[in-house]
C-alpha cells in the first residue's frame, strides 16, 4: 500500500479548511512556503492540481474536492483513536472547556469542592469563548452557553440564566438611593458586550419593562468579558446588568445587592455537553453529577437569599 505523505495530507487538510496557505501556516506553526512545498509535493506524487491559485482567492480543484472528505474523515479517526488512548493513560484528568467568564465566576471558585469529593481526578481547565471540536480537540466535557441545540453531543442543562440589575450594597444608601428604577438615570449603567449577539435581555429591555424608558439605555462602559463587569460592579463603578450564575456567589457574600424585584428570564443557559460515546465514563459522569449539585444548591441559597 502506497500512500502519498502524511505530512503533506496534514497541510491540505488545514489549507483546504481555511481556502488559505498563510492561515494554514499559523494553524500548523510552519511557513507559507513550508505549505506551498508540502502542496507541490502531494499534487507531485498524486499527478493532479489540488488547487487553483486565484487572484486573491484559493479555491479547491474538483480533484480537491474528492480528496477532502476522505482525508478529513481520515484524520478525524486518527484523532478520536489517539484521544482514548490517552484519555486511558490519564485516566484521573479530565480536561473541561469552559467560556472565561463562567469559569472565573462561578467553577473556577468551586474547584476545591470538587477535589475533596473526587481526589482521584484532577481537574484542567480550558477557558475559551471557541466551540469545542472533540474529535480534534483532548477535551473531556464542554460547559456552553447557548439554546442547547448541540447535535451529535450528550446535552445536559446545568441552569438557565435570568438578568436583573445589581450593584456595590453601597450605592443603595449613596448620594443618590436606589428607591426605584428611575432613580437609575443617575448612575452608571455597566454593559456586558462578550456575546454581541446574544438574543437575551439588555439594560434597554430591563429598563422598558421597569417602565423606566426616561433612563438612557445606552450609557455607560461596556465590557468584552463578563467577568469584568462583575468585577467593575462589586468596586462600586456602576450598576451591572446581572446574569444569574456569574453574580449568584458574588451576592451570597454580600458584594452585590439587587436594588429591585423585576427578572427577565432568558433564552440562554448553561450546558453540560461530551460525546455520547463518553457520557457514562465514571470521571465525566462524576463531574457531571457534581456539577448539577453545585447548581441546585447555589440557585436554592440565592432564592433563600432573596427571600
Amino acid at each position: 500500500m502506497r500512500l502519498p505523505p502524511l505530512n503533506a495530507l496534514r497541510v491540505f487538510e488545514a489549507a483546504a479548511r481555511h481556502l488559505s496557505f498563510t492561515r494554514a501556516a499559523a494553524e500548523l506553526h510552519v511557513t507559507q512556503a513550508a505549505v506551498s512545498h508540502q502542496i507541490k509535493l502531494l499534487e507531485d506524487d498524486l499527478g493532479v492540481p489540488l488547487f487553483r491559485r486565484m487572484h486573491r482567492a484559493l479555491l479547491l480543484t474538483d480533484e480537491g474536492q474528492q480528496l477532502l472528505p476522505s482525508v478529513r474523515a481520515a484524520f478525524d479517526e486518527l484523532s478520536t483513536a489517539t484521544r482514548r488512548l490517552r484519555a486511558g493513560e490519564r485516566e484521573g484528568i479530565l480536561t473541561v472547556s469552559v467560556i472565561p467568564s463562567f469559569a472565573a465566576c462561578w467553577l473556577v471558585p468551586r474547584i476545591g469542592r470538587f477535589r475533596e469529593v473526587h481526589p482521584e481526578i484532577d481537574l484542567r481547565i480550558a477557558a475559551s469563548i471557541q466551540v469545542t471540536d472533540f474529535a480534534r480537540e483532548d477535551v473531556d466535557v464542554g460547559l456552553r452557553y447557548g439554546i442547547g441545540r448541540y447535535p451529535e453531543l450528550n446535552t445536559c442543562l446545568l441552569m438557565r440564566e435570568e438578568y436583573f440589575p445589581v450593584c456595590n450594597p453601597a450605592l443603595l444608601g449613596g448620594a443618590h438611593p436606589l428607591y426605584t428604577p428611575c432613580d437609575l438615570r443617575h448612575h452608571v449603567l455597566l454593559h456586558d458586550e462578550h456575546f454581541p449577539h446574544e438574543p437575551n435581555p439588555g439594560w434597554r429591555d430591563w429598563l422598558h419593562a421597569a417602565g423606566a424608558t426616561q433612563v438612557n439605555a445606552e450609557r455607560g462602559p461596556r465590557f468584552g468579558d463578563a467577568a469584568m463587569m462583575v468585577q467593575a460592579a462589586i468596586a462600586g463603578q456602576g450598576v451591572a446588568m446581572g446574569r444569574t450564575a456569574l453574580v449568584m456567589d458574588a451576592m451570597a457574600q454580600g458584594l452585590l445587592v439587587r436594588p429591585f424585584d423585576l427578572i427577565l428570564p432568558g433564552s440562554y443557559g448553561y450546558w453540560i455537553v461530551c460525546p455520547p460515546a463518553s457520557a457514562d465514563k465514571p470521571k465525566i459522569k462524576a463531574f457531571r453529577e457534581w456539577l448539577l449539585a453545585e447548581a441546585a444548591a447555589g440557585l436554592a441559597q440565592g432564592a433563600a437569599g432573596q427571600g
